[in-house]
């Protein structure tokens, strides 16, 4: 059953390249699923929380999909009581997340698949693989673990259990400290309001906590798809020797460390998180864009480069503050940075070079 896209004429041409779905798991709980791209099946089973209609309306988060969806057919879902999925009474679990992802798995058909699974998501690719390892084709494992137990101290677990369960505005701002850490205010602001739209706190709690308590330790030897695992090396949410202990587990999988703090992949260096993949994929690797700006871009970079606040910058377009930060944020995404300093010092590199006309 399609979904009607959404109201803003912005969203509608972002979408049109999403096809919207739903399927039905086995105890009757509807589960929403989005498709993007043609080709060989690759199924992404997302970490905590997910929202498929609000993170293909944040700019980094549907370059970094549309990216992995160029050559081969993208597959997400949202999870019971996650964003477009409904609600189930049955509590979070290992063996209900398996149930939902076999849901999936028989809607993409009966061709063997790639599966990719991030954060907590990477747990359940895990037992998925070691228990189906027929219908997986390569395995791909993105700032996961093997033991929840090893991700943080209990009492620091406990806090940010407590924390969502008492106030979800402020769990979801310290989780958005942790997982983005590098990202822009504006940025960081978007993150934590899309998890507390993913779902209600009570789920956020539950799925978090179960989290922490899955351990995939002695599935790993089972695993027999070509896995890669991917981590970054500063990683704030997961420890990256917990990648190298999924690495060391799982029978000849390849690690890959790349730099950076995010625990989102798509913040930070997105396409140092994708080059590899897709490589592992064995799919085409994607050209770095030509970094250049609209007119009306790199007239904002000028007044970043002059030491100009959101405010001033709207002031002196005559546009409103929002749009500024919006400029801002759009600048920064297209030219793959995290700063605004490096966008001054983009700016002031590009009027300098030899040959410029600025």
């Amino acid at each position: 059953m399609l979904i009607s896209p959404s109201r803003s004429p912005a969203m509608v041409k972002w979408r049109v390249q999403q096809r919207m779905g739903r399927l039905t798991a086995t105890d009757g709980t509807e589960i929403a699923y989005a498709t993007i791209g043609a080709g060989r099946p690759l199924l992404y089973v997302s970490g905590w929380l997910s929202h498929l209609q609000l993170s293909w309306e944040l700019p980094e988060e549907r370059a970094f999909y549309e990216s992995l969806g160029k050559g081969c057919r993208l597959v997400r879902y949202d999870r019971a009581g996650c964003g477009l999925s409904a609600a189930s009474d049955r509590a979070p679990s290992m063996s209900y997340e398996l149930e939902q992802l076999a849901a999936v798995a028989e809607a993409v058909g009966r061709e063997p698949f790639d599966l990719m699974g991030t954060s907590m998501g990477a747990l359940v690719a895990v037992a998925w693989a070691a228990a189906h390892p027929e219908s997986v084709r390569r395995l791909v494992l993105y700032g996961g673990w093997a033991s929840g137990a090893e991700v943080s101290p209990p009492a620091v677990q406990d806090h940010v259990l407590g924390l969502i369960e008492s106030h979800w505005g402020l769990g979801s701002d310290l989780l958005t400290d942790i997982f983005a850490p590098d990202a822009s205010p504006a940025s960081r602001q978007q993150f934590a309001q899309y998890q507390r739209a993913s779902s209600t706190a009570e789920t956020a709690r539950s799925l978090l906590a179960m989290s922490y308590s899955l351990d995939v330790s002695d599935l790993l030897a089972r695993v027999r798809a070509p896995t890669l695992v991917v981590h970054r090396a500063q990683d704030r949410a997961a420890p990256v020797e917990q990648a190298a202990a999924l690495a060391d587990g799982i029978p000849d999988a390849r690690l890959v460390v790349v730099p950076g703090r995010s625990h989102l992949p798509y913040e930070g260096d997105a396409q140092g998180v994708v080059t590899p993949i897709r490589r592992f994929l064995g799919l085409r690797s994607l050209p770095r864009g030509p970094r250049t700006l609209t007119p009306r871009q790199t007239e904002v970079a000028a007044l970043v480069s002059a030491g100009c606040t959101n405010r001033e910058i709207a002031t002196r377009l005559g546009i409103d503050e929002r749009s500024a930060e919006g400029h801002v944020e759009r600048i920064r995404l297209r030219l793959g940075f995290t700063s605004r300093a490096q966008i001054a010092a983009w700016f002031v590199a590009r009027r300098d070079a030899p040959g410029s006309t600025k």
